[in-house]
């Protein structure tokens, strides 16, 4: 999984390692509170994530989502989904999402 991770995250996570429990602590808590069910919610964080073109956070998430029991189609679906709102741009993360999907058969 550490592949998985951005650079710029394992930066935050090994120079500011109390600043990253506690954000760890937060999103584990919001998500622990979210009344959606873990697939749901991870596809919805995808795209949440396409439409700010978080490309970095794209394939961890797309393994969370694949390990939560969504399927290919369902992956491209929830990034598509911002397509009306937030036009084109939600296309950028697509192909990052499909070679996270279909490399080592989207599982962690």
């Amino acid at each position: 999984m550490d592949n998985l991770v951005s650079d710029a995250f394992k930066v935050f996570i090994e120079e500011a390692p109390e600043h990253a429990r506690c954000w760890k602590e937060l999103v584990q808590g919001l998500s622990q509170a979210s009344a959606l069910d873990q697939k749901t919610h991870a596809l919805a964080f995808l795209s949440v994530l396409a439409v700010l073109k978080r490309e970095n956070g794209i394939p961890f998430h797309v393994k969370l989502a694949r390990n939560a029991g969504a399927t290919r189609e369902e992956i491209i679906s929830a990034i598509l989904v911002g397509l009306p709102p937030a036009g084109h741009v939600v296309t950028e993360v697509l192909p990052i999402a499909i070679r996270a999907v279909d490399d080592n058969n989207g599982s962690l």
